[in-house]
């Protein structure tokens, strides 16, 4: 099985490759250097040749803020980037693999998001990848799997649980976090894992959500961080998000369902805590070298 994987540089697509190299998959991930998938033609072209049995389209506009200041861009690349992996996805007979995002979601205070629970982006992000989704699904609905992720970290690239390690291990003595915003800390490992089992079964094409189980504030998850990390919890000081200048409206509560799963032969994502103890010896060492 040959699978081609784009956005292969960021967290994500680097989690990937390292499951597939592990399981002896062949493979090629390509950077946003190797293949823009805002051209069609370039994606029509690598697809026809490479003729790949799996597809996993990690490449993404992720900056968030800057969204809100440049929507056509991130526009072209989060919905009709996927638009043209899908449209030659469909071409090749490919199991294209979709990745999405809670920020499809305005969060809602009362219950689980689970996948049929109606989009309402309040971010040009959002918008951009739910656009992407229903496009993706509109142009393949046969071999489509969307898989919506949260507050994904690694020790690969810029994540706020390397962030705050670094934080914790610089000797910072009040470290400001916010504590009202509520989601679920999501291993790229434990999810890189999940794809690749999903691609190799024969779960049905649709929506699924790929995040480690359970919730917690970002406050919590800080505090989990510093605690791993050998650093004094209480270092970690709670602030109102509003304190905070941020440019993009973030879901003051986004936490995914895991009911997709029970269509599939897999299980739901372990918990969120027991996820980031195992993450965080690679972490750890990833922000030593780095300094």
């Amino acid at each position: 099985m040959t699978w081609l994987i784009t956005g292969g540089s960021g967290q994500l697509g680097i989690a990937i490759s390292r499951e597939l190299s592990d399981r002896n998959l062949l493979f090629k991930s390509c950077g946003s250097k190797d293949l823009d998938i805002t051209e069609p033609q370039q994606v029509t072209d690598l697809i026809s040749i490479l003729q790949p049995e799996v597809i996993v389209n990690c490449a993404a506009w992720t900056d968030v803020d800057a969204a809100e200041k440049y929507p056509e861009r991130a526009f072209r690349i989060n919905s009709y980037g996927a638009q043209n992996i899908a449209i030659a996805a469909r071409k090749n007979d490919c199991k294209l693999i979709q990745l999405s995002t809670d920020y499809v979601f305005a969060g809602d205070p009362r219950e689980l998001l689970e996948v049929d629970f109606p989009t309402n982006p309040e971010s040009v992000y959002g918008r951009t990848k739910a656009d992407g989704e229903k496009l993706v699904i509109n142009t393949y609905p046969e071999r489509s799997y969307i898989v919506r992720t949260a507050w994904l970290y690694s020790p690969w690239g810029k994540n706020f649980a390397k962030s705050m390690t670094t934080l914790a291990l610089s000797g910072e003595k009040e470290v400001r976090v916010v504590d009202d915003q509520i989601g679920q800390p999501t291993s790229a490992i434990d999810l890189a894992a999940q794809i690749v089992e999903l691609a190799l079964s024969d779960s049905p094409a649709g929506i699924y959500h790929g995040t480690n189980s359970g919730e917690t504030s970002r406050f919590h998850f800080a505090r989990e961080i510093f605690r791993l990390a050998g650093v004094q919890e209480n270092y970690v000081v709670p602030v109102p998000t509003i304190e905070y200048q941020q440019v993009a409206k973030r879901p003051s509560r986004s936490v995914l369902g895991q009911k997709s799963w029970e269509k599939s032969e897999l299980q739901p994502m372990r918990n969120w805590k027991e996820a980031l103890a195992s993450a965080m010896p690679a972490i750890i060492s990833s922000t030593i070298v780095s300094e």
